[in-house]
């Protein structure tokens, strides 16, 4: 390495799996013979996965970083020769993912050091990777005590001929385990047909999906068990175990570039038949104690309660905060008020005083019209209809009064001047009753506006 005889990154206590939320400790370890010129001494530590569609390709398609936090261990200047030890010291994340190593990608954790030197010198960088190990608790997956079961029917056939059919069942005693349990598979076989089958098979599969713009699929077998077949128009019922190896943990979270997943394949090898049965790898194993979380229902509204009200004292009403929070219930409509009749007359409102100040007696309004002479005998006696004619050539049949023909329109009360007045300045409307038709035509309401 030229001047540079010793650059090493030290892991404290030589520890190389990580949980996540542990903080990360060690020491940069440099050994000059000569002094060397540097911009600054950095150390890192990162955490990213990459995926391509290519096998054992470290050229990534697609890349996602989870973090990359750098402390900056001396600054700008001359480091003299000799041994030279920085300490440093990172948090890593409480999210993230296990560390993974694949054919088409990989979860990636390291502690990166770089020496930063003038331009046209020699940089000098070097790495330490570490493993990063996430928990998975069983107990948190809904129904994860709860079998794992399905069933398929095939044909059977031979030759192009249909000689029945064969129906295969399976199930799990449950869907999560960890390194080290067994699991439990039961199958069901009825054998609806002359030939016999071939043997029957039960499958621990790893599923890896690299999630490119193509997404690649890495599918394997990690543990296997084999059965014998079944005769023609028989029914056989097999049980078998599974030890779980050491694997990667499954990925509950949607997203990210690669997902684990496991399932139990159980298959005849003729006629071909199979069926698949979901599982769970964690690390904190399934406690039969603890009940199984359920997934979240949204909350029913409360139904609507109509009561038809029984005769008899009405009931006390609850307290408010007794009462369980519900739709207010239905009442029964009130009957529409019936109408009022309508009076004949209405009396007005007196208007403001200093509205009308020239007007004499407006103060002393109080709502009733002022009454003349003319006015106190007209309430007495009846009125004329002609009287409220609104254009000339109209008549009214005047009824006949109580007092008979002769009685005059108006009380004693009114002098003859006055009603010589009204009759000079009212005008009669023709009389046209004297003959079935009129000699001359009324005139229009043109003419009667003109008069």
């Amino acid at each position: 390495m030229g001047k540079l005889q010793e650059f090493e990154i030290t892991i404290n206590n030589n520890k190389t799996v990580y949980s996540p939320g542990e903080s990360l400790s060690g020491t940069l370890k440099i050994s000059i013979a000569q002094p060397i010129q540097c911009k600054a001494i950095k150390v890192n530590c990162q955490g990213f996965c990459g995926v391509t569609s290519k096998s054992n390709d470290t050229d990534w398609t697609e890349e996602e970083q989870y973090f990359s936090s750098s402390v900056s261990i001396a600054d700008k200047g001359t480091l003299k020769d000799g041994e030279h030890s920085f300490p440093f010291k990172f948090l890593l994340p409480a999210a993230a993912p296990t560390s993974f190593e694949g054919p088409y990608g990989q979860i990636i954790y390291r502690v990166r050091a770089f020496i930063d030197t003038p331009r046209f010198a020699k940089d000098y960088k070097i790495e330490k990777p570490f493993s990063m190990k996430n928990t998975v608790n069983l107990n948190e997956i809904p129904g994860i005590q709860e079998p794992s079961s399905s069933s398929v029917t095939k044909n059977f056939s031979y030759m192009l001929v249909k000689n029945g059919t064969v129906v295969l069942k399976a199930k799990s005693d449950m869907r999560g385990y960890i390194a080290g349990e067994i699991i439990k598979v039961f199958a069901e076989i009825e054998n609806k047909s002359d030939k016999s089958t071939g043997h029957v098979v039960a499958s621990l599969m790893q599923k890896v999906t690299y999630n490119t713009k193509k997404p690649t699929y890495d599918l394997r077998a990690v543990a296997e068990v084999e059965g014998p077949g079944v005769k023609g128009g028989q029914k056989t019922e097999w049980k078998e175990q599974i030890i779980v190896p050491s694997l990667h943990l499954s990925t509950l979270t949607d997203g990210n570039l690669i997902q684990i997943c496991y399932y139990i394949q159980v298959c005849l090898k003729y006629p071909e038949a199979s069926l698949t049965l979901p599982i769970y790898i964690g690390s904190i194993a399934v406690d039969p104690t603890l009940p199984s979380p359920s997934r979240a229902v949204p909350p029913m509204p409360a139904p609507r309660n109509n009561p038809t009200p029984a005769p008899g004292p009405s009931p006390v009403a609850a307290p408010a905060e007794s009462a369980p929070p519900s739709l207010p219930p239905r009442t029964t409509p009130k009957p529409a008020p019936k109408p009022r009749p309508r009076s004949s007359y209405t009396s007005p409102s007196a208007p403001p005083s200093d509205l009308y100040p020239e007007l004499p007696g407006v103060a002393n309004y109080n709502g009733e019209m002022p009454k003349s002479p003319l006015h106190e005998s007209s309430s007495q006696a009846p009125v004329s209809p002609n009287a409220f004619s609104y254009a000339p050539g109209l008549s009214f049949r005047q009824r006949q009064s109580s007092l008979g023909p002769s009685a005059p329109p108006f009380s004693s009360s009114t002098s003859p001047e006055d009603t010589n007045q009204m009759s000079s300045s009212a005008s009669l409307p023709p009389n046209y009753r004297s003959s079935a038709y009129p000699h001359e035509p009324p005139p229009s309401y043109e003419d009667s506006c003109n008069i």
